[in-house]
């Protein structure tokens, strides 16, 4: 059953100069989506933050009571972006009997955009 739905669209150019100030990545940032973003550039900044971004509205909260470093986004094998949350954003999902976070992002030459959804069974939260 489908708990949340979060969608985010961002402007690459405004990810990609905030992140020209250390403490916006550091504080926004996994070190291993740090490491990505260095390898891969602005476009999978911004295609990331948008990702946190659509996750937090999935959750139903935005970030209160936790921060962008607690939805870390990672991608498998084959491109295919996943997600890990953490501590809050983590027991967020379990109270709301999420068990899975589908995650989607897509990129123009301008704009990221991100769509998360949050699916599991309400009648048992999660442990």
């Amino acid at each position: 059953m489908v708990l949340g739905l979060g969608l985010d669209l961002v402007e690459i150019g405004r990810i990609e100069r905030a992140c020209e100030k250390p403490h916006f990545r550091a504080r926004i940032f996994t070190p291993a989506e740090n490491a990505r973003i260095d390898e891969r550039g602005a476009q999978t900044a911004a295609g990331i933050f948008a990702a946190k971004e659509a996750v937090a509205k999935a959750l139903g909260t935005g970030f209160r009571g936790f921060g962008p470093a607690a939805i870390e986004v990672v991608v498998d094998e084959l491109g295919k972006p996943l997600c890990a949350l953490s501590g809050k954003a983590l027991e967020r999902m379990r109270a709301l009997g999420g068990e899975t976070i589908h995650l989607s992002i897509t990129h123009t030459d301008g704009m990221a955009a991100a769509v998360a959804i949050l699916e599991g069974n309400p009648c048992t939260p999660s442990r």
